[in-house]
């Protein structure tokens, strides 16, 4: 590998390339152990060649991670179509003893002399490269260019921050209300986690949880999500909120975690609340990456009595076969149907139509997003629904929704 990426004496040398290449089968692989898990692995190996040309370098860097230093290529043309060979092999089914695997690639590209003038640099910046394509999606590839390596900084920056923000209490949940159309009652509450970072203040949701999924953080960070708001409810079990039911997201690594249940179930025990008290919520392409692992443990968190919900619902590629087994409490309607809703007709259908299913398969709605009187008006007329949203209330701190239910803001807990 290291004389593939050295300097050489032709006029070719200068567009020696390497290829780092993660296969997405890293969910996979773990459960595949032993023989089977060899087997894969050589599968992999076996494809990988098969797109190279007799002059091209493939070595398995470790665990699921391979490498290819493609020389003397003359344009990055040529490089994409071998990046693009690379994709198509790895995208086929493996049959596995029996078990069909899914096997998918995300390759970051880096090119001599341009991202580096030694394997290691060039190494290094694949790999940042990598990172990238692994951020856009299955089977992608992404060339290097330098300001990755700021992001890949920042990146890192983060996942050491996160790590501080468990041991040192940096994180909150704000509340916002679920409404009760019909009546008017607030009939809920969804619980979102906050950041007070010391260093850059509150930072959004969605700047930090992609890094603690990448990063394994997000189970620890999902764990005291689900404490705290359990710690949470033994507060409010004096006061006006008592009784109200909090729904807590749970990501896909936790949620297919068999542990679980388990898990939820001992701390509903520890803090001495009733399992209605309490409602996972999951997104549609959670539940339908891997469907029957799903249905299995959201019977197992049933069977302990605590509510489920599917959020974003719409957004996925939901199989109505599959949807009719799932046991679930409710369907929450993504926000991008609920929009203008009140003259938007191709939104006003859709929610129709999903009020339906819902009513089919005897769960509950819920909107999310309302923000205008129209939408809400429209909502209403259209049936039973509960509503979430700015028109109601922003999340909010524990105290604060107190004082907001104490105000009138929620005229009774159903």
């Amino acid at each position: 590998m290291g004389r593939g990426c050295a300097p050489g004496r032709g006029p070719s040398s200068a567009r020696r390339n390497r290829c780092a290449i993660l296969p997405q089968g890293a969910s996979i692989l773990p459960k595949s152990t032993g023989l089977a898990g060899d087997k894969l692995l050589r599968v992999v190996a076996d494809r990988l060649r098969g797109t190279l040309r007799r002059s091209d370098t493939l070595a398995r860097l470790g665990g699921d991670e391979f490498v290819v230093v493609v020389p003397n290529v003359p344009s990055t043309a040529e490089l994409v179509g071998v990046t693009e060979k690379i994709v198509a092999a790895l995208d086929s089914p493996v049959d596995l003893d029996g078990h069909t695997v899914t096997v998918g690639a995300s390759i970051g590209v880096s090119i001599f002399p341009e991202d580096g003038q030694d394997c290691q640099t060039l190494m290094k910046n694949a790999d940042t490269a990598m990172y990238r394509a692994k951020q856009n999606g299955r089977n992608t590839f992404c060339f290097y260019d330098s300001e990755m390596n700021t992001q890949a900084l920042d990146r890192l920056w983060l996942e050491g921050a996160l790590r501080r923000a468990l041991v040192q209490g940096e994180f909150q949940l704000y509340y916002q209300p679920q409404i009760d159309l019909q009546t008017g009652a607030m009939t809920g509450v969804e619980a979102l986690i906050r950041w007070n970072c010391p260093d850059r203040g509150i930072v959004a949701p969605g700047m930090f949880i992609p890094v603690a999924e990448e990063s394994q953080l997000i189970s620890r960070i999902g764990l005291w999500v689900l404490e705290e708001a359990c710690r949470q409810l033994v507060r409010w079990q004096d006061g006006l909120l008592a009784g109200v039911k909090v729904a807590i997201n749970v990501s896909g690594r936790q949620f297919l975690n068999r542990a679980l249940a388990d898990c939820v179930s001992d701390l509903l025990q520890q803090y001495g609340l009733d399992p209605s008290q309490i409602e996972i919520e999951l997104t549609e392409s959670t539940v339908m990456a891997e469907p029957e692992r799903a249905i299995e443990q959201l019977q197992r968190l049933r069977q302990i009595g605590v509510h489920v919900s599917v959020d974003d619902f719409g957004t996925g590629y939901s199989s109505l076969g599959y949807l009719k087994r799932l046991p679930l409490n409710t369907i929450k309607v993504d926000r991008s149907f609920v929009h203008d809703i009140d003259n938007q007709r191709d939104n006003a259908a859709i929610v129709t139509a999903i009020l339906g299913l819902a009513d089919a398969l005897n769960m509950s709605i819920i909107a999310e997003g309302v923000e205008t009187e129209g939408e809400e008006r429209h909502l209403r007329g259209a049936g039973s629904i509960t509503a979430q949203g700015f028109r109601y209330a922003r999340p909010m701190p524990a105290d604060q929704l107190a004082a907001w239910v104490g105000n009138g803001g929620g005229a009774q807990i159903h």
